[in-house]
């Protein structure tokens, strides 16, 4: 009998191991990856807010807050937490990436873009940003948490692949976009399309169980809520929709174009001297740029700090009224932002620069109902901006509930994103190649 009840006993045990390897490690990562999610928003709202109530009593503080603050999180992010700058995509691409244009395997950078480190760096520094006004969103930062938080559960599995491996940064990266976003849908596509150009049939189970369990979380949270609240599609006729799509289009493709490019060929126009500064004094540099980003915040009426949500928000339910300067200084501000390379994502500002553009296109087209030119000029700024038109197209269709809108913001997208090739290759791809791996010689 005793060895009757052993025996049931280590079955039982063998048993419980083997679900908590095959489902309980991936069901408590994906939790986790909701719930630091949600805290992350909390924080970075919290951060805003008190940035907001700061400058709405003390119009001139951000020339002096905004350069400190951006001197500080370079010189942190330099100093303790190299692989913590800008929005974390590329870092997550490069951690993917298996083998280089040659097709030759490269060695993982996982081990160096994904640690807790990084994650804590990543969460406080963006936060200090924030706190300093600058135009970053929590997005794309997310989804570097979310791809960190389930690269490092790999240590509760006795023989990690690189195989497992991959697919725990993929499922935690698109669960980190599902989360932020509210939108699970666009975590998954955003998987297919941005993160792995070859998406494996197994992979696919894993990252949908994941956005569902952080998407459980975020949801219990925060409740259920579309992240721009829903739009009405206007009763525009077919004509004035063919012509919206294709202005949007063609439009925020170059614009988006336009802001790639001044990312990817800062050698081009920033003048030679800073440069040298850039190189030489990140710090300095640092604190330059986000003496631009108070100047240009100031001049706007303060309406150009933080992610710019509140903005797209209150343009998209026509309660807000911004100048038609709103998407250039918008966008000055978010390169402004990105130059000296502390934590923060371009997800939420290029969905507001894209609402301003769509406001901006209304005093044009005023026949044309307001909201369904912002959805279009959202959704093709922020396809211009990332050349993933799928992603971009689900994004927005999720969050203003635009179902109505489904073909013309496919159009939209594809179109733009379509025209910015013409000015630079697709963007995090090319900040991931930053991450590569020095060349060997042998």
């Amino acid at each position: 009998m005793m060895s009757m009840l052993a025996g049931l006993h280590g079955h039982t045990l063998r048993r419980a191991r083997r679900l908590w390897l095959q489902y309980g490690i991936l069901w408590l990562g994906a939790v986790l990856v909701g719930l630091v999610a949600v805290m992350y928003a909390w924080l970075i709202d919290f951060g805003f807010e008190m940035f907001s109530a700061m400058q709405r009593d003390h119009v001139w503080l951000p020339l002096i807050l905004t350069p400190a603050m951006s001197a500080l999180c370079v010189w942190l992010t330099r100093r303790f937490f190299p692989g913590a700058e800008g929005s974390g995509i590329p870092q997550v691409i490069a951690s993917l990436a298996e083998e280089n244009d040659r097709g030759t395997p490269r060695p993982s950078r996982a081990p160096a873009l994904l640690t807790l480190k990084i994650l804590g760096g990543k969460i406080g520094i963006s936060f200090l940003g924030i706190l300093g006004g600058f135009t970053i969103g929590r997005e794309g930062p997310t989804v570097h948490v979310g791809a960190a938080l389930m690269y490092n559960m790999r240590r509760f599995y006795p023989r990690p692949s690189a195989i497992l491996e991959r697919r725990l940064i993929l499922a935690g990266a698109a669960a980190g976009l599902s989360a932020a976003f509210n939108t699970p849908l666009a975590g998954i596509v955003f998987a297919i399309e941005e993160l792995s150009r070859s998406f494996e049939q197994r992979a696919s189970g894993i990252v949908i169980t994941t956005i569902i369990f952080a998407g459980i979380v975020a949801l219990g949270l925060n409740g259920n809520y579309t992240y721009f609240g829903t739009i009405n599609a206007g009763n525009d006729s077919a004509r004035e929709l063919i012509v919206a799509v294709v202005v949007s289009g063609i439009l925020m493709g170059v614009a988006g174009g336009i802001f790639c490019w001044l990312l990817l060929n800062t050698h081009k126009w920033i003048p030679a001297p800073l440069r040298t500064l850039r190189a030489e004094r990140p710090v300095v540099f640092g604190a330059l740029c986000g003496l631009v980003v108070a100047i240009v915040g100031v001049c706007a009426g303060g309406v150009t700090f933080g992610s710019g949500y509140a903005e797209a928000k209150g343009l998209l339910s026509g309660q807000t009224q911004l100048s038609a300067w709103y998407p250039v200084a918008k966008m000055a501000s978010m390169v402004g932002s990105y130059l000296p390379g502390i934590p923060g994502g371009i997800f939420a500002p290029s969905l507001s620069i894209g609402a301003g553009f769509g406001n901006l296109l209304h005093m044009v087209f005023e026949h044309t109902s307001l909201s369904m030119l912002i959805a279009l000029a959202m959704v093709g700024y922020l396809a211009a901006v990332t050349q993933s038109p799928i992603t971009a197209f689900v994004i927005v269709m999720e969050m203003i509930n635009g179902h109505a809108l489904v073909i013309s913001l496919m159009a939209t997208a594809l179109l733009a994103s379509r025209v910015s090739r013409f000015f630079a290759p697709p963007l995090y791809e090319a900040l991931s190649e930053r991450y590569a791996p020095a060349p060997q010689h042998h």
